[in-house]
């Protein structure tokens, strides 16, 4: 297949997915989504081999940069749903998800890392939520980011709006590796992961989603809020105003 936002590549059990809109920050759009999900689909159905392993990754500078506010600032809000059941896929899915992280990582790409299995960080990966600097809050993320990091340190990230270095995400458990050469980083991981069956890993995460419903439970009220932050008039103007002059709201 053809993909406009992602480059895709199989090697036996193994799936890696990169984003490919660099010059856009590897901004989420309605197409990366729908496209993201035709992967895991495949994946998901593939036999012999089956994907036992599937690797998200951005370019050295921006894993995910999150929503794409062009789209926001020109009036096309998507629809969250697709997004969290794209994440709730990564939490859940008859694989192990890594999200290999080398630059930033904000917003609604902090969704892709909080939702993915392991974490592999290089020196250079920065993990952020920008969202209340323009009035918003990181609805649909959040529940993905508590079950990782905890609520407290997730309230913190949210209210904080700064962005974590590699160390710091180490420390608190957002990554779970961290190495100079992210390559070899993964390279190590995938030694030993790659030995894991595809049925053993399909009861076993579904039994962890069955002692933990709560990304499930929690899917009504995320979408219900994401959608009135971004139906609110002062919002929009915000992001317009990022869009279009680069200043933060409290800027003069």
């Amino acid at each position: 297949m053809r993909y406009e936002t992602l480059s895709v590549g199989f090697d036996g059990g193994l799936c890696r997915v990169r984003f490919d809109r660099a010059d856009a920050g590897n901004a989420i759009t309605d197409r990366l989504v729908a496209e993201l999900g035709a992967v895991l689909a495949r994946c998901e159905a593939s036999e012999e081999p089956a994907v036992t392993v599937v690797v998200l990754e951005g370019s050295p500078e921006v894993f995910c940069a999150g929503g794409d506010f062009e789209a926001t600032a020109a009036g096309e809000v998507s629809d969250p749903g697709p997004l969290y059941d794209l994440w709730l896929r990564l939490a859940s899915g008859p694989f192990v998800s890594i999200s290999l992280v080398q630059g930033r990582a904000n917003a609604g790409g902090l969704g892709f890392v909080a939702a993915s299995d392991i974490v592999l960080a290089g020196r250079g990966a920065s993990f952020g939520l920008s969202e209340l600097l323009f009035g918003l809050f990181p609805a649909c993320v959040l529940p993905f980011l508590i079950r990782r990091v905890g609520r407290q340190k997730a309230h913190y990230m949210t209210l904080m709006t700064r962005p974590l270095g590699a160390e710091e995400a180490l420390a608190c458990g957002l990554a779970d590796a961290l190495d100079e050469d992210p390559e070899r980083l993964l390279g190590a991981h995938l030694a030993r992961l790659r030995h894991l069956g595809r049925p053993a890993l399909a009861r076993y995460k579904g039994y962890l989603g069955e002692i933990s419903g709560e990304l499930e439970r929690c899917r009504p009220a995320a979408l219900a809020a994401n959608r009135a932050l971004f139906a609110d008039p002062a919002v929009q103007r915000n992001i317009r105003r990022y869009v279009t002059e680069l200043k933060f709201p409290w800027e003069s």
